[in-house]
């Protein structure tokens, strides 16, 4: 499903079962060690999903540490972003000469408990949900922001190392285009000479999932 909402020079492999047989990098089992079952299976299972993408791509597999934060730390060349949730496992990398980065999210397709929706959005952006509601109402608009806000992170934090909040980007939903606009409310990231203001993405929902996706290509000639 990735595939759908992401360019075609991104590499990207899903699954929606665990995968016991999947290797595990000496590198990535200092982040296993306090982890329960259920834990260490979505880890090793979206990790198997970030190789084959690397494979996808020409790169030869490798381990994929985490970082202070639990970020994945990707190796030379190579961008991505890794995702999962109750049924679903996914990844999905580029070539850093194609994309500076990619960010995706998947979530359970249902209603997001009211307290949360309150906690990560504005009055603006739930009278913009409830607008929604009315024309699309097969559609959790909550979870749907939810999941682009956390998309959004992906692709804010690795391009300026510093922290996003769920207010500090004010979404706004086309239903009939599938895509998704953040407006950033603090001085956004540098991209090819040009500090970003937006995100832009797209977005499906389909078998039960909620998916969003960006990717920031790069400009020509920037390589």
């Amino acid at each position: 499903m990735l595939q759908n909402i992401l360019p075609s020079a991104v590499a990207c492999v899903d699954t929606t079962a665990d995968l016991p047989g999947a290797w595990v990098a000496p590198e990535e089992e200092p982040a296993l060690r306090k982890c329960v079952e259920p834990r260490k299976r979505e880890f090793v299972t979206t990790r198997h999903c970030a190789r084959t993408a690397m494979a996808a791509l020409g790169v030869k597999p490798s381990g994929i540490p985490s970082g202070p934060k639990g970020e994945p730390r990707w190796p030379v060349g190579v961008t991505g972003s890794m995702t999962h949730c109750e049924g679903y496992r996914g990844a999905a990398l580029s070539r850093t000469e194609d994309f500076h980065i990619v960010g995706i999210d998947a979530e359970r397709h249902q209603r997001l408990p009211e307290h949360m929706l309150n906690y990560i959005s504005v009055p603006s952006e739930r009278a913009h949900l409830r607008e929604l509601a009315g024309t699309h109402p097969e559609v959790h608009w909550d979870t749907l922001m939810f999941s682009a806000k956390e998309t959004v992170y992906k692709a804010f934090n690795p391009l300026t190392g510093r922290w996003l909040g769920f207010r500090d980007a004010r979404m706004s939903f086309d239903p009939e285009a599938r895509t998704f606009r953040a407006r950033l409310m603090v001085p956004g990231p540098v991209v090819d000479g040009i500090r970003l203001a937006w995100f832009t993405g797209h977005w499906v929902v389909r078998d039960g999932l909620v998916l969003t996706a960006i990717a920031v290509r790069r400009a020509r000639g920037s390589r």
